[in-house]
């Protein structure tokens, strides 16, 4: 009989309670797929008395990460703790120094310190695996470690971020403002008491520079991203992208250039008709663009204890039935010490174009100028609409909508912040870029 696989869990949260309930559940299937039994000999957590509705009986408590880590009689760590810094980073490179396999839900965690724990894990000969980091349930991680090899892929993009995609849901199903549907997510408990980190685009971004690393080979650059949230978007920013028949997803992009790669994240008009504009609720997509492939697009549930259990666990299983002193997947898709430095892609012409929305004073000349400031910064545009605020006095304000043609960011921003300081705006500017994905 194979020795069994000792893991030990720091994090008895909502991941770890329903990993935990499944592994003893399922002991003689986990044992039959894996080829030897999987046991959880260890755990910590910070509240040892409060009752998880788990059996613990014959399993060693440790009070910190780091003890359990260091001390437990186990062969695998698994980190659910979260946080880039602190215990969770301390636990896990003392596990892989100890030569014990490590797999982790945390996104932040790798998005600053991915390479340095790779290139630790590639020295000891072990494993670290981390599937839930990105996209919960979706198997986007060894698509792009593992499956995908041969492929030169040129871009990944998707819906990383279950709690921006409900709100926007809801606001164009509902009719809802912006606030309302953020209430409504925390009530929920799709969204947290302090939902900045969502809704501002630094839980796609660490996520988005994961899979830039995995597909282009390049260091992780978790700071070198453009960054954009969903807080300013608008119930008349739904109503006019529905009219162009466009939907706003927040999407983090990374694709290859000829300067260098480009990541960024930011609200994005898809055609209502894609495949991925379909995606709705918390339910999140990741696309693949390869040359051999062609396109891979996968769906599924982005978060919650069970989504993300399951990819823990399918981590688990991997290492279980892993031969040992086999040759290892290294960890970023490529050697640690082979990846190449980040180079950020130089400004380019944004192939989709972008949506602008002018509410303006309703004076002679303003649509003119409007008009003008395109032209002098070559901008082509593909479509103008014209809306009176009839909510407002009568003719005092009307609404300007632009679609451009392939243009640069710099170029809309320029032509942009001219009309503003001109004083015919109400309002800032609303700016949103287009993206007509295969997907």
């Amino acid at each position: 009989m194979v020795d069994a696989l000792k893991i030990g869990i720091a994090g008895l949260g909502t991941v770890g309670a329903a990993l935990t309930r499944i592994v003893q559940n399922r002991a003689e299937e986990l044992a039959a797929t894996c080829g030897r039994p999987i046991q959880i000999t260890a755990v910590s957590a910070r509240d040892r008395q409060k009752d998880r509705g788990l059996k613990l009986g014959g399993i060693e408590w440790f009070e910190s990460p780091e003890e359990l880590a260091g001390k437990a009689d186990i062969d695998l760590f698994v980190e659910l703790i979260g946080g880039a810094e602190g215990a969770a980073n301390r636990a896990v490179r003392a596990a892989l120094s100890r030569g014990l396999h490590v797999v982790t839900a945390n996104k932040a965690l790798l998005a600053y310190h991915g390479v340095e724990l790779a290139t630790i894990a590639e020295e000891k000969g072990v494993l670290l695996n981390f599937e839930a980091a990105v996209a919960g349930g979706i198997p986007v991680i060894k698509a792009l470690r593992e499956s995908l090899t041969g492929n030169t892929i040129s871009r990944v993009y998707g819906i990383m971020n279950g709690t921006c995609n409900y709100i926007l849901t809801r606001m164009e199903k509902e009719n809802l403002s912006f606030a309302d549907c953020l209430k409504e997510a925390q009530r929920l408990g799709y969204a947290e008491a302090d939902p900045a980190f969502d809704i501002e685009g630094n839980d796609t971004a660490h996520k988005l520079s994961i899979l830039t690393t995995l597909a282009f080979g390049n260091k992780i650059a978790a700071d070198d991203i453009y960054l954009e949230g969903i807080t300013n978007i608008s119930i008349e920013d739904i109503r006019a992208a529905a009219d162009l028949g466009y939907r706003i997803k927040l999407l983090g992009v990374a694709q290859r250039t000829d300067s260098g790669i480009e990541q960024r994240v930011h609200p994005t008009m898809i055609p209502i008709d894609s495949v991925i504009a379909q995606v709705e609720g918390v339910t999140n997509a990741v696309a693949i663009e390869a040359d051999v492939l062609g396109e891979l697009l996968m769906v599924g549930p982005g978060a919650g204890g069970n989504a993300t259990a399951s990819a823990v666990l399918g981590d688990i299983a991997d290492i279980a039935k892993s031969q040992p002193g086999a040759q290892r997947v290294p960890v970023l898709g490529h050697p640690a010490a082979k990846l190449e430095p980040y180079r950020k892609a130089q400004i380019q012409s944004h192939e989709g174009g972008y949506f602008i929305r002018l509410t303006v004073l309703d004076r002679t000349g303003v649509f003119a100028s409007v008009a003008t400031q395109m032209a002098e910064n070559k901008i082509s545009l593909e479509s103008i609409v014209q809306r009176s605020k009839q909510h407002l006095s009568p003719s005092s304000h009307q609404t300007i909508i632009l679609v451009t043609h392939a243009t640069t960011e710099e170029a809309v921003r320029k032509a942009v912040a001219t009309i503003r300081d001109d004083g015919y705006c109400v309002g800032e500017p609303q700016v949103i870029r287009i993206e007509r994905p295969k997907a």
